[in-house]
């Protein structure tokens, strides 16, 4: 079984990755590389959602919490095979990113509930690119490539489960 929550390792990676325009968390709605309204650390808005704006910090970090347990829960509905909580953090960042219905349907998954870590931690290279707003075409991302490679490396820090 995942761990029951996200750790601090999550929240750092997810902070770092999901920053608004002028870097920290974004006050006021912005359109993301791949052209999502967003706003806070990465919250990606639902057509019903208004938040006031200047948006405050703490409200940023109360939308984030609740951002990482819904993904949390979405990851242990998902994955059957035990995790360290390294890997449960390096999921949450991913999933936070791709969102479920793609980590559900994903090689990534299927290699991680069949207990294939190594084989799973690869997956996490094949995800680098994003839709073009302009052209609506599959792009290859610096930016992802990086974030690729870091909840790879979190993902295999405290090695394979037992």
């Amino acid at each position: 079984m995942p761990p029951f929550s996200p750790g601090e390792s999550a929240l750092a990676l997810l902070k770092h990755y999901e920053q608004g325009p002028d870097g920290g968390f974004a006050p006021s709605i912005y359109r993301c590389s791949t052209g999502h309204r967003t706003i806070g650390w990465g919250h990606r808005l639902q057509p019903s959602e208004r938040f006031p704006q200047p948006f405050s910090e703490a409200d940023a970090e109360r939308l984030l919490a609740a951002d990482v347990a819904r993904v949390g829960a979405q990851i242990r509905a998902a994955v059957e095979a035990p995790l360290t909580q390294s890997m449960m953090d390096a999921l949450v960042c991913f999933v936070f990113n791709v969102g479920a219905g793609a980590f559900v349907k994903s090689t990534l998954r299927t290699r991680l509930n069949a207990r294939d870590y190594a084989g799973a931690a690869d997956q996490f290279r094949r995800w680098n690119k994003g839709t073009n707003p302009k052209t609506g075409k599959k792009e290859v991302l610096s930016g992802l490539t990086r974030r690729r490679q870091a909840e790879r490396e979190l993902f295999l820090r405290d090695g394979l489960p037992g």
